[in-house]
This record gives structure tokens, sequence and C-alpha cells, in this order.
């Protein structure tokens, strides 16, 4: 019978357009705040001007969208031609420009943008609504953390389109007035990324009748990890684990129009999911071991390296070992080496490292991104254990939710509270509050106690587990009932 493991959500942000560009420094926010979803072929919208729910659809060949990001400015463009089943017709020209600032010093970024251009005609039957004025402004803060980028922003505009009724004699020109208000939050990082996006609208008609609609649209990409078999009975291996890749868009919208018309409707599309096979684990001993899982699906992902076939669960973890398995399991971006014709003479930042040991880079990196740090400012020891006061610190510096302890002078709920060293008390209070780490059966947290190799490995699945189930749940679940 086919082995089914347990799932690990791995997730990357993406803004999903259509033969759209995104630069890895661009804002993760959408601009737009109509509430449409679209995939690598397809987009759908809802308009509701002509008092009665039109639903706009489009194909790649219909739509464009680019983003490009140069000296602090970034340009989005939409261009859009979209018919409906009622013969109805939407043609749309978009350009926003945004100053986006880097704040390195405290990692943060902010965007600030305007619309440039934008053009709009929505033919319905014998009316044509005409897109006359456009007042457009947009802000997003990004806090830049080393395991998640978390970011906030708000959208307000204002849309004026005229439109005539009747004929000749009859003709009476009108207008309608659509103020928005946008809020979306998200979050982005290496395994994992959702972004909701709440928009409520007020139309007001020149004739004194007014409507109104709230879409809530939450898009997210995930990698869902599983565990194959091989249909092959004797071959070198019995199974391993590939990585399918899911994207989706889900969007409703509420309605209560000055026609009298009240609803809702539902929107979600998906991607074409994609597959790729991993390595395969080949430890001998970790047979009926309770961390067995943990370590393999590590292994596949590339955090663990082991080149023996003998993984070696109940000793210790190094701390170099667990360093390096905490950057890249948040995927630091290790800094490159000057491209020159003479080899660097850069010192390394610890003395008992040399920079010729294999991975030293992410060691350089999580040192400057402030995960982690020697235990004095020359010394790493990084042959030296880990301990679970040293593990949860870093943990909580990887997701930079130090801010999230209480204040100052607390007592955690452990009953060994007075071994906790001043620097972990946050950091085991706020594990312990996650979920990542807990105490043991009489409650004490044990933090100078070393982490072996198989209790490092199963809080690192649940850190993984972290970064996409409970962020996702909490970016778009929480958001879309709590709003």
């Amino acid at each position: 019978m086919q082995k089914h493991l347990s799932k690990i959500m791995l997730v990357v942000l993406a803004v999903f357009v259509i033969g759209a560009t995104i630069p890895v420094n661009a804002s993760a926010a959408s601009l737009e705040t109509t509430g449409a979803v679209k995939n690598e072929y397809t987009y759908e919208e809802a308009v509701f001007i002509t008092g009665t729910p039109i639903i706009f659809k489009g194909t790649s060949k219909d739509i464009k969208i680019t983003q490009k990001e140069s000296k602090g400015r970034l340009t989005e463009t939409y261009s859009l031609k979209l018919t409906a089943s009622n013969g109805a017709t939407l043609t749309r020209n978009i350009a926003y420009e945004s100053d986006v600032v880097d704040y390195a010093t405290i990692g943060q970024k902010t965007s600030n943008g305007v619309v440039k251009k934008y053009t709009e005609k929505i033919v319905a039957g014998k009316i044509t609504y005409t897109l006359v004025d456009y007042q457009f402004s947009q802000g997003t803060v990004t806090d830049n953390r080393a395991a998640s980028d978390y970011y906030s922003g708000n959208v307000i505009s204002r849309k004026t389109y005229s439109y005539q009724t009747g004929t000749g004699k009859n003709a009476t020109q009108n207008s309608v007035t659509i103020d928005t208000d946008s809020r979306h939050a998200g979050y982005e990082n290496f395994w994992g990324a959702t972004e909701t996006q709440i928009t409520e609208a007020v139309y007001n008609y020149s004739d004194g009748k007014t409507s109104h609609m709230k879409n809530r649209l939450s898009t997210s990409k995930s990698r869902v990890l599983n565990y194959e078999e091989n249909l092959g009975s004797l071959g070198s291996f019995d199974g391993g684990y590939a990585v399918v890749s899911e994207k989706d868009v889900i969007s409703e919208y509420t309605y209560d129009l000055a026609s009298g018309q009240k609803g809702s409707i539902d929107l979600d599309t998906e991607y074409m999911p994609t597959i790729e096979r991993l390595i395969i684990p080949k430890f001998r001993d970790l047979s009926n071991h309770y961390a067995k899982e943990a370590i393999e699906k590590l292994y596949s992902l590339g955090i663990y390296s082991d080149a023996s076939n003998f993984f070696s669960p109940n000793t210790p973890m190094k701390r170099i070992d667990f360093s390096t398995a905490i950057g890249k399991a948040v995927d630091l971006r290790v800094m490159e080496e000057p491209k020159t014709k003479k080899p660097t003479t850069t010192a390394s930042i610890f003395k008992d490292i040399k920079r010729t040991v294999k991975d030293y880079a992410y060691i350089e990196t999580a040192v400057h991104k402030g995960i982690i740090k020697g235990v004095s400012p020359e010394y790493f020891k990084p042959d030296h254990p880990i301990t679970r006061a040293q593990a949860a610190t870093i943990y909580v510096r990887a997701l930079g939710l130090e801010n999230k302890a209480p204040d100052p002078g607390y007592i955690t709920k452990f009953k060994d509270d007075a071994q906790i060293p001043a620097y972990a008390r946050d950091g085991i209070y706020i594990v312990n509050e996650l979920g990542l780490m807990t105490g043991d059966p009489v409650g004490r947290f044990n933090p100078n106690q070393p982490l072996t190799r198989a209790e490092a490995s199963v809080v690192l699945e649940r850190f993984l587990n972290y970064l996409e189930n409970d962020l996702k749940q909490n970016y778009r679940d929480d958001i879309l009932f709590f709003n």
C-alpha cells in the first residue's frame, strides 16, 4: 500500500499576473483593487456600475500586465480587453508609478504611488460608461526579516464616469463616482506567501442613488511535499519525495446596488500545478525512529547535506550545523565573493571558522542579518552543541518576532524559569507561544540542555510548517473571517 507522509506546505509569494516580469525588489502588494482573479491563461472580474453584476472575462491574448523597477521607481502597466457573456465589453489601460525607498539600517521599505495613466470604457447594451477622471494614492510598508517579509498597506481611489441615457431630445447626461478604500496585508518568504486584500466601494450616481460593494481577495502559492512510493519493488530505493507547486486565487464580492439587487459572487482560479522530484534519503540508522520523517524531509529539501549513510540522530547538533540548516531553511541569499582576478583575503568573521569551511557563506550571512551570534565577538565555537535556549533565540530572530514578547520583567510558565539566560527569555517565550518548542512533561524548558540532531530536525520541520500553514491561516482565513 502506498505510503503517504504528512505534508509540509511551502510557499513563495507571487502577484498573480499574466505575462508579467516581477523584479526581486518590487513591492509584493497588488495595486489593483478590482477583485479580479487570474492565472497564466484566464482573467475574470465582476463589475457593478450598470446596476446589474456583469462578469467580464479575458485570456492571455487580451491581457498584458508588466512590472519594472529602476532606480527606486516601480512602474506597473495594465492593458485589458474583456468581454461578458451578454456582449458587454471593457477596455482599460493603466500605468502606476511608485517610489520605493529602502531603509536598510532598520530593514524596512516603503512604496508610495500615484496613477500616471488610466483610461477605461465599458459598453453595456446601448450605454457607454467612459472614465473622465481618476484619482489614486497607494502606500505600503514592508518589514524585511530574515525568514519572512511582512507588509501592509492602503489604496484609496476615486473614479468618475460619464454616460448617456435616452436618445435625441430625451437624452440625459449622467455621471457616477466610485470611491474606493482598500487595505492589504501579506507576507513573503522562500517557502510561503499569501496576500489578502479587503476593498470597499461606494457608487454615487448623479440622480442621488447609491450602490455599495465589498470585495475580499486572497492570493497564494504553495509547494506541497509528498512521499511517492517506487512502483518497482526491486529498485534501489523504496520511494522519495516530490514537490507539487500550486497557485490559487479566491475572490468574493458582496453587493447592494441602486437597482435593488443584492447578493454575492464568488470567483476563483488555479494555475496548472508543476511537479519536481527531490533527492532520495538513504540513512541506515533511522528505522522506526520518531524523527525519521522530519529528517528525511529536510534532507530531500537540501537543508541537510550529509554525505554519510548514518545520520546519528541521538548525538548533539553542532552549532555550525544548526546555523547552516537555519540559513538554508529560510533560503538566505548568501553574499557572493567579489569577481576579481585576485583571490579574496578578507578575514573570517570568527577566529575559529575558516572561510574555506563548507557553507561558510551561510554563517557569515546569518551573522550579518542578526540571526546568529558567536559565543563571543571573536569566537563561534562551531563544534559545540547548540542549546535549547540558543535554538529558540535563533528561530525568533529569523522570524523577526522579538517584539512579540511581553514587557521586560515577565516570568515564563516554565518551572526552571530562573535558569533561562537573559538573552534567551524573549525567544523561549515566543517559540513556546508559537508551538515551535515546548517544555518537558514536568513543565521545564531545560534551556541549557543540548538539542540532539533528531530534536533539532523535528523543530525545524515545525518551523517550516509555521512559515506556511500558520502564516497562511493568519493572512488568509483570519483576515477574511474577521473583516
